[in-house]
C-alpha cells in the first residue's frame, strides 16, 4: 500500500490554540492559528491539503531535539485492535508514533464500540480515552456533558475542506465541530442484474412491475426515506433546527401515507428488514432490498455477477416522480475536553480519519472511505461509488438531538399499521396527524 504520510505532515502546523469542550466557554481553537517549526520535522504541510508534503533540503543539519514524554489513552471497537484483521487502530497509532520524534507516545488501549463510547465517555471523563470512535447520532449527549474538544482553526478547516458537508453537518452542534469523520453510515439498493437493469432500478414503480423489492418499512430509520422524498422534515432541512421539530404532517404526509398504502398493496413489494430480506434473496423470493454496507459482502456471494447496487429510487407521490431519500450519519473520531495532550490528540485523530487512515481501514477491514480524495480513487469498487453518490447527493443529515428518540416507537407502529392494512386512503390523514403528533412528543405527562 502506498503510504501518504499525512500527519507527519500536520506536525509542523500545529496550532497555538486553545481548545475547548462543548460548551465552547473556555475558548476555540484561534481561526488563524501560528505555525511553530519543528526542528526535526522532514517536512511542512496545510492541514487542509493532508497528502501534500515538501520535502526538507537533505544538506540542512538540526539539532536533535529532546522528545516529549506523551501518554494517550485510544478506544476502538474490538475488531480494529484485532491482529486477525490487521490491528488497524494499533497499526496507525505505531506509525503516528514513528512519525513524531518530537514526541515520545505511550499508548494504552481499551475497546469500546462507536455507540459505547457516546456512552461511557459521559459518564466518567476523567477515566476515558483522550482519542476515541463515537457515533455522530450522539454528539448532543456527549456535548451536552462537556466531553468533546471542539475544534478550530487549522484543524477546524482541514475537516471541512476534505470530508462531505452532510457529514460534517453530522458533527456541528450550536455552530461548533466537535470530531472528523471516518465513515459514513447510511443505505441504498442492493438488486439482481438478472432481473433489473440499471435504467429500472431508478423507479421503483418500474421495478415493481418486473420483480419483488423488500422494503423495512417498519422500521422508522427507512420509513423516514418516503416522508423526506416528498418534503417532509426532520428538525429543519438540513437537521439543525431543533425549534422546527419534525414535520410528517399535513399534505405532504398525507399524501406519502397514500403512496405507501398503495404500495403494501402490491404484491410485488415486501416489508421486510435487511437481515430477513437477504434471506429471501438467497431463496430466490426477492431480486432487490434495502441496506446498507453492512451486508455487501453476504450480497455479493449470493448474487454473484449478477451483483448489483445503487442509490435509492425515486417514487411517485401523488402524481409527482419523487427522489427517496435516507438519512446519512458518521462515523467520527473525537477528542475528550480533559485530555491533557490536546495538540497530539487532534493530530492523531486527524491521522486516523485522513487519507492513509481511511485507506487501511478500507484495505484491513472494507470500511467505506470518507476523505474526499480517496473516495475519488475507490470509485471502481461499486460500494464505495454508490455510498458516495448517496451521501454527496440525496442523503439528509441526521440530527443528534434527544427529541430524536420521541419519533423512532410511534414510527414503528406507523409502519407496522400500514403493512398490515390499519391505516386506509380513508383514514389516511388522519393517521397522519396522530403520527406528527406522536413523533413530537415525549409520550410522558
Amino acid at each position: 500500500m502506498t503510504k501518504i504520510n499525512t500527519t507527519l505532515l500536520l506536525a509542523v502546523c500545529m496550532v497555538a490554540a486553545l481548545v475547548a469542550g462543548c460548551s465552547g466557554s473556555t475558548g476555540t481553537p484561534d481561526t488563524t492559528p501560528t505555525t511553530p517549526t519543528t526542528p526535526t520535522n522532514p517536512g511542512t504541510t496545510t492541514p487542509t491539503d493532508p497528502g501534500t508534503t515538501t520535502p526538507t533540503d537533505p544538506g540542512t543539519t538540526t539539532e536533535p531535539v529532546t522528545p516529549i514524554p506523551v501518554s494517550l489513552k485510544v478506544w476502538s471497537p474490538s475488531e480494529d485492535q484485532n491482529p486477525d484483521l490487521g490491528e488497524w487502530v494499533v497499526t496507525m497509532c505505531n506509525q503516528f508514533n514513528e512519525l513524531h520524534p518530537e514526541w515520545d507516545i505511550t499508548f494504552e488501549y481499551g475497546v469500546a464500540s462507536e455507540s459505547d463510547a457516546g456512552k461511557m465517555v459521559p459518564q466518567d471523563i476523567d477515566a476515558a480515552a483522550d482519542v476515541f470512535l463515537f457515533g455522530s447520532t450522539k454528539l448532543e449527549n456527549l456535548c451536552n456533558s462537556d466531553s468533546l474538544t471542539e475544534w478550530g482553526g487549522k484543524y477546524k478547516d482541514a475537516v471541512t475542506a476534505n470530508y462531505p458537508a452532510s457529514l460534517v453537518d453530522c458533527l456541528t452542534y450550536d455552530g461548533g465541530l466537535y470530531g472528523v469523520p471516518i465513515t459514513t453510515d447510511t443505505y441504498f439498493m442492493y438488486y439482481d442484474k438478472s432481473v433489473f437493469t440499471e435504467e429500472d432500478v431508478k423507479s421503483l414503480d418500474t421495478m415493481l412491475t418486473k420483480g419483488k423489492v423488500a422494503f423495512p418499512l417498519a422500521n422508522g430509520y427507512y420509513l423516514a426515506a418516503f416522508y423526506l422524498a416528498n418534503g417532509c422534515t426532520f428538525f429543519g432541512a438540513d437537521g439543525s433546527n431543533r425549534a422546527d421539530g419534525i414535520q410528517v404532517g399535513g399534505a405532504k404526509g398525507t399524501a406519502v401515507t397514500n403512496c405507501l398504502v398503495d404500495l403494501v398493496q402490491n404484491e410485488n413489494f415486501i416489508v421486510a428488514e435487511p437481515a430477513d430480506a437477504i434471506s429471501m434473496m438467497r431463496e430466490g423470493n426477492c431480486a432487490a432490498y434495502i441496506c446498507g454496507t453492512w451486508q455487501a459482502t453476504q450480497t455479493k456471494e449470493i448474487l454473484g455477477d449478477n451483483f448489483g447496487v445503487a442509490i435509492l429510487p425515486s417514487v411517485m407521490i401523488d402524481g409527482v416522480n419523487c427522489q427517496i431519500r435516507p438519512f446519512t450519519s458518521a462515523k467520527a473520531v473525537g477528542v475528550k475536553s480533559t485530555t491533557a495532550y490536546p495538540e497530539v490528540a487532534l493530530n492523531l485523530a486527524l491521522y486516523l480519519a485522513s487519507y492513509e487512515g481511511q485507506k487501511a481501514h478500507y484495505e484491513l477491514r472494507g470500511y467505506v472511505p470518507c476523505e474526499l480524495k480517496l473516495t475519488a480513487e475507490v470509485q471502481s469498487d461499486p460500494i464505495c461509488l454508490v455510498d458516495s453518490e448517496t451521501v454527496t447527493k440525496i442523503a439528509i443529515s441526521r440530527a443528534s438531538y434527544t427529541e430524536f428518540s420521541y419519533y423512532w416507537s410511534p414510527a414503528e407502529s406507523m409502519g407496522t399499521e400500514i403493512r398490515d392494512g390499519i391505516v386506509t386512503h380513508e383514514n389516511a390523514a388522519e393517521k397522519t396527524e396522530a403520527f406528527k403528533v406522536a413523533v413530537n412528543s415525549s409520550g410522558i405527562g
